[in-house]
């Protein structure tokens, strides 16, 4: 009798014992992010990319990177295989403002939150956009060049990618500052590229006899248009956009006039950030700017 007692009374210490214990909460899910990014070919979105990463290994969330290789096409493909992988939210840097409707709208279908970043979509539903403001930036290179050749000065205006929000928006600032201050003599697309921008501004230099000045749509093409002038012994002012490292440096150099800086870093971390929140289920604001600042020596 008193073994089957002590028994009975061990068993209930085991089971009493169990109660009191608590679990361990079971870790929350961060979440699992797609970053889709026009080019890693290009500084500027290389540092974006870095941006996100960082504060995705900051806030514990897997994050998936894929590029795009300024191929709306392939940009496609990345999405859809974004979608196979069942991610929660889609960051992503569009090729063109038009042609990534279809990836916007592949993941819209699917129910998966979309985010641009930098550059915007002209079709299917984004949560929000975040970018500089970029009428503002082109404003503010054309008013420091305004401000630096005089209202008689002669400018060439290098676009980027035709589409992109990117190009138009900045296109849009610059000539608002432009109008009655300074005649713009020529305007031509060199793809946010350094090779175009150099042989781009090669042919200009050789049809157009007075240039007192540039503005690049990004630091790329400006650098290729700083190389066609050194070359052709002219002596003309360039300002670029983005503040790349190399851009920067030109600056300091004295070869670069100025850049307006974006903060691509930012612009990555804060699409992360932002992700973040919709997967908790928070709302965002249709635009989140990123500040914007003039570069000069």
């Amino acid at each position: 009798m008193k073994k089957i007692i002590t028994l009975i009374t061990v068993l209930l210490m085991v089971v009493l014992t169990g109660c009191g214990e608590k679990k361990a909460p079971e870790a929350e899910s961060t979440g699992r992010v797609g970053l889709v990014v026009s080019t890693l070919n290009n500084p500027f979105f290389v540092t974006l990319k870095e941006g996100a990463e960082a504060k995705a290994n900051e806030m514990g969330m897997e994050i998936i990177i894929l590029d795009s290789q300024n191929d709306p096409a392939k940009e496609l493909a990345n999405v859809e295989d974004l979608v196979v992988k069942g991610v929660d939210v889609i960051l992503i840097n569009p090729t063109d403002s038009d042609a990534v409707a279809r990836a916007v709208m592949a993941a819209n279908n699917s129910k998966i939150p979309v985010i641009t970043l930098d550059r915007g979509a002209n079709g299917g539903d984004v949560v929000t956009h975040i970018a500089s403001d970029n009428v503002a930036g082109g404003k503010m290179a054309g008013e420091f060049i305004v401000e630096k050749i005089g209202k008689d000065g002669k400018v060439v205006e290098l676009q980027g990618i035709p589409g992109t929000t990117a190009a138009r928006d900045r296109g849009k600032g610059f000539n608002e500052a432009a109008a009655n201050n300074i005649t713009v003599v020529a305007q031509q697309a060199a793809d946010f590229d350094r090779t175009k921008g150099l042989d781009v501004m090669e042919n200009i230099l050789q049809a157009v006899p007075e240039i007192d000045a540039v503005f690049a749509h990004n630091d790329e093409m400006a650098l290729g248009a700083l190389k066609a002038i050194e070359g052709s012994g002219r002596d003309i002012l360039v300002v670029g956009f983005d503040a790349t490292d190399d851009a920067v440096n030109a600056v300091e150099a004295g070869t670069l006039a100025a850049t307006v800086a974006q903060q691509p870093s930012m612009i990555g971390a804060m699409g992360v950030e932002t992700a973040s929140k919709v997967i908790n289920g928070e709302t965002a604001p249709e635009f989140i700017p990123v500040e914007l600042k003039l570069v000069t020596k």
